[in-house]
């Protein structure tokens, strides 16, 4: 079976959802309505019109746009895969574009994230300062209303945070640990952060993520559920952002232009669109027909190969026109138990290091969309990349060589038996499971080459896919051998927020235990200290230091190791009805849904119209 996988989550968490069995009903009657266009222009990108058009498809044709009511419309997928049933942000699965960070399109945040360049862009805040890291201050922006039509506060700021304390299951409750105190005056917001944590970093995510929500709407529902806010349900979704929800049934949600839009002489205008439509599909592959056809303008699911769309003459593109097509800004990674025996040698852990084909899983497993993994906890090429010391990654990590696998091995003291298995002192390297969910198709594809890989080296290992939900528990029991899982995604707190996740010796969970970071329960003496003095970085040049030192004692060790780069989210375009689509050429927005990527979507120019 397919699956989809949302965006990040706060915290670094993400919402892992297989896709759901749903009728292709409505959704389909309102594509196939709108007659998709799938002409294409000249290889110029010329529209119909014969204009010059930029931000086309990767082979510079467009279409020649859609006609009636339907050529004002953005249709999206990739979001959305049963029928919607609740808008309440905090509920443990809202629907789209309600899902915390996602689309802010009707409720937004504070800041906005660039996933490319790391900045921090102003959003519900018109301007934001950081005083070393001791207090972030945030000055709103003026004339927000609601789209019920009252007046945007501090005050809804204020609560929208307050509810982490009100209901202490929500997500949002993680501010108070990095926050000791947070006050108005005015439109100004001061943020005290925790003096004794200092993590600036984890406070800015939460500001770029957390949704921001009407103080009036919530503290109703506060008192309704005896302020179990999480089980609230609602069909409204009353927020800030340039869009209103017009409707959600079992086959589509249609989001409708906000006409009093408080953005819109910040933005220079309204959104392009006057609406947006998300058709529910039941699988990637009806979406990725709907989407090469033209009836999708654009959406976030993986597509397999998917240059081959553009070789076949449709103008579809990505922000990179070249491999690996996606700016990367997650990074898989195989999980290793540290406690097992064998496993708890960093030689055999360097080793497996080595003996993994990367190129293999980034043509294989994830159709090129990955760059040369580095041996580093840092992403490279985007926001993450200024606090990679590339040199030390590529001189004192390792690549793919079976050779020098084999030489660690047996530089370690351990023997090949007659059975083809690298052993010493009765401990065998194996047998091995190697884990991930069924279903999530190029992570099994990765995980059967590296078990390839290790058999071809001597070391026993297989591969197995329980279930989603058994597998995460057996990772967070410390009940596996070896795992493919995912660490925090690009963000403000990242890289730090990584290395947390791999790396940190702060409440260690036991085996058998839930644990929430360091999976493989490795140990280090020196890791705390290091990762403190990087949370607490009052200056880039003291946080690049820290970081160089946990990057450093992460390859003396490696406690686990990235197997492929992912992007942050799969941002695929078709210029049959819409041009200026963010591209590396024409870069003035991200390749994003959500935060920075907001711009695009005033920004669209529509073809033949």
């Amino acid at each position: 079976m397919t699956v989809t996988r949302d965006s990040q989550l706060p915290g670094g968490a993400s919402r892992r959802r297989f896709l759901a069995g749903t009728g292709l009903l409505g959704g389909a009657a309102a594509l196939a309505a709108c007659g998709g266009a799938t002409g294409t222009g000249g290889g110029t990108g010329g529209g119909s019109g014969g204009e010059e058009l930029v931000g086309v498809g990767n082979n510079g044709k467009a279409g020649s746009g859609r006609s009636g009511e339907a050529a004002d419309h953005l249709f999206v997928a990739g979001f959305q895969w049963s029928p919607p049933t609740n808008y309440n942000t905090f509920a443990g699965a809202p629907a789209w574009p309600a899902a915390g960070n996602v689309a802010q399109y009707v409720y937004e945040t504070l800041l906005r994230f660039h996933i490319v360049s790391g900045e921090l862009l102003p959003g519900l805040a018109a301007s934001h300062e950081i005083n070393g890291n001791e207090s972030i201050s945030l000055t709103l922006q003026e004339g927000i209303t609601w789209h019920d039509g009252s007046e945007f506060t501090a005050d809804d700021v204020l609560y929208t945070f307050e509810l982490g304390k009100i209901d202490p299951g929500l997500g949002v409750a993680s501010f108070w640990t990095e926050v000791d105190e947070m006050t108005a005056e005015g439109s100004t917001i001061n943020i005290a952060i925790n003096a004794e944590r200092k993590n600036v970093g984890s406070v800015l995510t939460q500001l770029a993520q957390q949704f921001i929500v009407p103080k009036a709407v919530f503290e109703k529902a506060a008192e309704e559920t005896g302020n179990k806010i999480a089980s609230w349900e609602t069909d409204e979704a009353i927020g800030t952002g340039p869009f209103t929800l017009e409707l959600a049934d079992q086959t589509q949600v249609i989001l409708a232009r906000n006409e009093d839009y408080w953005g819109k002489d910040f933005y220079g205008g309204l959104p392009a669109m006057s609406k947006i439509i998300h058709p529910i599909f039941k699988s990637n592959e009806d979406g990725n027909l709907k989407f090469q056809s033209g009836e999708l303008d654009v959406m976030q699911q993986f597509v397999p190969q998917i240059w081959k769309m553009w070789e076949s003459d449709k103008p579809v593109g990505t922000y990179l026109k070249e491999e690996p097509y996606f700016s990367p800004g997650s990074m898989p990674m195989l999980l290793i138990n540290t406690t097992l025996p064998g496993l708890d040698d960093p030689e055999v852990r360097k080793a497996l290091a080595h003996a993994v084909d990367y190129g293999s899983i980034a043509e294989t497993a994830m159709s090129g969309y990955s760059s040369q993994v580095l041996a580093s906890l840092v992403i490279p090429d985007g926001a993450e990349d200024q606090w990679l010391d590339r040199g030390k990654a590529e001189s004192d990590g390792w690549v793919f060589d079976a050779a020098k696998a084999e030489e660690i091995l047996a530089g370690a003291g351990y023997e090949k038996g007659s059975d083809g298995f690298y052993a010493k002192g009765g401990t065998k390297l194996g047998p091995w499971k190697l884990i991930t969910p069924q279903g999530w198709t190029d992570w099994n594809a990765a995980l059967e080459i590296v078990a390839k890989n290790l058999q071809a080296i001597g070391i026993d290992a297989s591969t197995n896919f329980p279930q989603q939900a058994q597998t995460a528990t057996a990772i967070q029991n410390g009940d596996f051998d070896m795992a493919c899982w995912y660490v925090a995604g690009t963000n403000p707190s990242t890289p730090w927020q990584r290395f947390s996740d791999v790396m940190s010796n702060v409440d260690m969970a036991p085996l058998g235990q839930t644990a929430y970071r360091n999976f493989g329960r490795w140990e280090n003496g020196e890791v705390n200290d290091l990762l403190e003095a990087a949370a607490s970085a009052p200056d880039d040049a003291s946080k690049l230091e820290a970081i160089t030192a946990l990057d450093d004692l992460y390859r003396a060790e490696i406690p686990a190791f990235p197997l492929m780069y992912r992007p942050d989210e799969f941002f695929e375009f078709n210029a049959s009805n819409w041009s200026n689509w963010p591209t590396e050429e024409n870069d003035y927005a991200p390749p994003m849904f959500r935060g920075a990527g907001n711009d695009w979507i005033f920004k669209l120019k529509k073809i033949g119209g």
